[in-house]
C-alpha cells in the first residue's frame, strides 16, 4: 500500500471552486442506495488546462456540468482525445484507496503520445484523482462490492479547422458511483466473435485508449446483441485468425494442464491493467502463463476435445467475467463448468480482496486517496 507523500501529493495545488447547488445528503443516499453506472455524477469535477504556451496550468477542482464547446473545437472533428477508468474503493476502517493508478497514469501517457496529446504527469493524474475524491468523499459507497468510478479524459479544446495536433487541450476527472457489476452473481457471458468487423489494425490505435476505438466496435456489438450474444470479440485485422481483445476487455485462456494464456501485445491491443495484475496473480499461483498469438480455430478446436477448460475476460468495471458460450458465423460452442471450479472466479476473488482491503495488499498496488 502507498500514501501519498507530502512532497508529491500534488492535491493540495488544486484551487477548490465548492458547486453552489450540490446534492443534499437524502439526494445523495437515494443514489448510492441503488447507483446506475455512468448516468449519475458526484458534485464536482477535476480539471487542468494545458496549452502550448503556458503548459499545464489552472489546476482546479470544480462544480461538475457541462462543457461549453464552440462548434470549430478540434475534437469535435478529428477525435483527437483519449480517456482511462479507474476506481475508488472504501475500506471497512473507512479510508478510500484506489487500485494501480501509476499503471493508468503511464497507459495515459502513452495513448497521449499515440494520439498526439501532451503528456500529463503521473503526480498530476494520481493528485487529480485524488483532489476530486477528497472534495466528493461522501460520493464513494461503502456497500459491498460498490465503488466510485473514476473517469480521468483529455481532449483538443482549440477552436480550429486543420488537420494539426491541437495547440490547446483540456484534462478532466469526473466521478460516478458503481454498484456491483453482477447484480445477481458472477454469470458466464456468451460472446460473438465478429469475423467481418476489426477493432484495429497493425500501426493503428489499438494500443491507445481512445474513443475511436471504441466507436469502431459499436456496430459488431449491436449486431453481436442481435444475435443474442452479450458481448463481441475481435480478430487480427492482417489474417483474420488470431483471437485480439472484446469491445472493452482483454481475454484469457486456461489449459487442462492450468496454463494461462492471453494474446500477445502486438500494438493492436491495450494493455489492460486488470491484464497484467491477473498475469502477475495466476503466475504466483503457480500456473505457467503464456502471452502469445491465440488462433480461432485452434481456440475450438482444443475446447472440443476439452484441452481448454476455461475462457474468461477482465476489465475495469467487471473485473473478471467467465465465457460460457463463443459463437461465429460457422460456429458455437459451449464451454462447461470446469472440473474444480473456475481459476477466473478464484483470482477474482483475490484481486476484488486486494482493491476492497479484505486481502492483504502483498504488491503494494494500493494507493490511498483520503
Amino acid at each position: 500500500m502507498t500514501t501519498l507523500s507530502q512532497e508529491s501529493d500534488l492535491a493540495s495545488t488544486f484551487r477548490i471552486e465548492r458547486s453552489d447547488a450540490p446534492a443534499s445528503a437524502e439526494q445523495r443516499a437515494r443514489e448510492l442506495a441503488d447507483p446506475k453506472f455512468g448516468t449519475v455524477f458526484t458534485d464536482h469535477m477535476a480539471r487542468v488546462t494545458w496549452t502550448v504556451r503556458e503548459g499545464w496550468h489552472n489546476r482546479r477542482v470544480e462544480k461538475y456540468g457541462p462543457l461549453s464547446l464552440d462548434p470549430a473545437t478540434a475534437v469535435l472533428h478529428y477525435a483527437q482525445e483519449i480517456f482511462e477508468g479507474l476506481k475508488a474503493y472504501r475500506h471497512a476502517d473507512g479510508s478510500v484507496w484506489t487500485f494501480r493508478p501509476e499503471a493508468n497514469a503511464a497507459r495515459f501517457a502513452r495513448s497521449a503520445h499515440r494520439l498526439a496529446l501532451p503528456a500529463l504527469s503521473e503526480a498530476d493524474f494520481v493528485a487529480s484523482i485524488a483532489a476530486l475524491v477528497r472534495t466528493d468523499l461522501d460520493w464513494v459507497p461503502d456497500q459491498d462490492g460498490f465503488s466510485l468510478y473514476l473517469r480521468p479524459f483529455m481532449y483538443a479544446s482549440e477552436k480550429f479547422l486543420g488537420v494539426r495536433a491541437s495547440q490547446e487541450v483540456e484534462y478532466l476527472v469526473i466521478a460516478s458511483p458503481a454498484g456491483s457489476y453482477f447484480a445477481d452473481g458472477v454469470k458466464p457471458v456468451s460472446i460473438w466473435v465478429a469475423q467481418d468487423y476489426h477493432r484495429s489494425g497493425a500501426g493503428g490505435t489499438g494500443a491507445a485508449k481512445c474513443g475511436g476505438n471504441y466507436a469502431a466496435s459499436l456496430l459488431p456489438q449491436v449486431e453481436a446483441y442481435g444475435k443474442g450474444y452479450e458481448q463481441v470479440a475481435f480478430l487480427d485485422a492482417e489474417t483474420n485468425t488470431a483471437l485480439e481483445e472484446l469491445g472493452g476487455m482483454n481475454i484469457f485462456v486456461v489449459r487442462r494442464d492450468g496454463t494461462v494464456q492471453t494474446p500477445e501485445l502486438t500494438g493492436t491491443i491495450l494493455e489492460g491493467v486488470t491484464r497484467s495484475s491477473i498475469l502477475q496473480l495466476a503466475a504466483d499461483r503457480g500456473h505457467a502463463v503464456e502471452e502469445k498469438r491465440l488462433l480461432l480455430d485452434d481456440l475450438l478446436a482444443d475446447i472440443a476435445t476439452g484441452e481448454v477448460v476455461e475462457v474468461f475476460a477482465c476489465g475495469t468495471a467487471a473485473v473478471v467475467t467467465p465465457i460460457g458460450k463463443l459463437g461465429g458465423a460457422d460456429f458455437e460452442v459451449t464451454l462447461p463448468e470446469p472440473d474444480g471450479g473456475r481459476l477466473s472466479l478464484a483470482i477474482r476473488e483475490e484481486l476484488t480482496g486486494i482493491q476492497t482491503g479484505a486481502v492483504e495488499d502483498r504488491y503494494g498496488w494500493l494507493t490511498r486517496l483520503a
